[in-house]
């Protein structure tokens, strides 16, 4: 009982450890990375076109005075940064954090193309990759670590909640791309206020982090709350007025991680709980868009449904807080029903 109260307890260090040391090194970086973005100018070109060809007045409209300043993006190259740093050299390990890793950095890979594109642009259309290519390319990335997590790990199981283990068997490769894909978009999807997404995204790191902790895999909780330590450095700077934004290079990084990190814990079910602020956002842009393709009509006045909000009226940071405090309720939520529903 001592030992394992010890392993707790070292446990526990560890992964503070992890955490303070990411949020160091991420400071540390961002006057670097803010020298170079301004110096080069990485300029965030505005999107004047939807996935669905129409030009957005609305959105144009709502965020004229933020892009009538150059705010820089590809911030998400500081934490991502700090994330690799930190793991590779004190937390790596094949069984827990080699996937959340890879994860990271695939996606990661990902959105800098897009980032690059989208610097290099005219300002003119949707100014990046097209959604097809992007999806294709973390489909890919997904489909890779399902086959090692299924081939090399040897798990073919996801758990039910107050039900049990169900065995999947090679199908759980689709199912591991599927929750790649769908989280790396809808983290994506969500980044489209000052402070949004890394709040959002740093609340459901730590919600995973805690189940992490409570299951005794310590490694995986130390990974989880590297992110929320290099993230806060992060929110810090992008909280309103934003000094800079993450760009795709962030946001495909932390959901395609996320992903992965809610199948390792096992808790791959609690994921449209915890991340339901997520589910929300991409949810209301697949409405908007089969709407508009099936009926000719818009459900929302834009979309996502951050944006809906803003366009009747809503200032952009109390749809920010508001959003982070349901963030906050649905970790709350979903670490309860890990307790309760035999993950722990």
């Amino acid at each position: 009982m001592e030992q394992t109260i010890s392993d707790v307890i070292r446990g526990l260090t560890h992964t503070f450890t992890l955490s303070v040391g990411a949020l160091v090194l991420a400071m540390i970086l961002t006057p670097i990375y803010t020298f170079v973005a301004y110096r080069y100018k990485f300029w965030k070109k505005q999107r004047t076109t939807s996935s669905t060809g129409e030009k957005l007045e609305i959105f144009t409209k709502l965020h004229a005075n933020k892009f009538k300043r150059n705010i820089p993006t590809m911030a998400g190259i500081i934490f991502v940064t700090a994330i690799v740093v930190v793991t590779v050299l004190f937390n790596l390990d094949r069984g827990q954090t080699w996937l959340p890793l890879a994860a990271l950095i695939g996606g990661a890979g990902v959105g800098l193309l897009d980032d690059i594109i989208n610097i290099r642009g005219n300002g003119k259309g949707i100014a990046g990759l097209r959604s097809s290519l992007k999806f294709a390319m973390v489909t890919i990335i997904g489909l890779i670590l399902g086959w090692y997590f299924f081939s090399k790990i040897g798990v073919d199981t996801i758990y039910i909640p107050f039900i049990g283990s169900w065995v999947l068997g090679w199908l759980i490769i689709p199912l591991f791309a599927f929750v790649v894909v769908a989280t790396g978009n809808a983290v994506n999807i969500s980044d489209g206020l000052d402070g949004l997404a890394g709040g959002l995204v740093s609340i459901a790191y730590g919600a995973f982090g805690i189940i992490a902790l409570l299951q005794g895999q310590f490694l995986i909780a130390g990974f989880c709350f590297t992110v929320v330590g290099a993230l806060l450095s992060y929110v810090w700077f992008n909280i309103f007025p934003a000094r800079f934004f993450m760009g795709d290079v962030g946001s495909f990084a932390l959901g395609t991680s996320l992903g992965v990190v809610a199948i390792l814990t096992n808790s791959l079910l609690l994921l449209p709980v915890i991340g339901l602020v997520f589910v929300i956002e991409a949810g209301s842009s697949l409405i908007q868009i089969a709407s508009k393709k099936i009926f000719k009509k818009k459900i929302f006045i834009s979309a996502p449904i951050h944006h809906h909000l803003e366009a009747i009226g809503w200032p952009e940071t109390k749809v920010t807080m508001r959003f982070w405090v349901i963030g906050y309720v649905a970790a709350f939520v979903g670490v309860l029903l890990a307790i309760t529903g035999g993950h722990i």
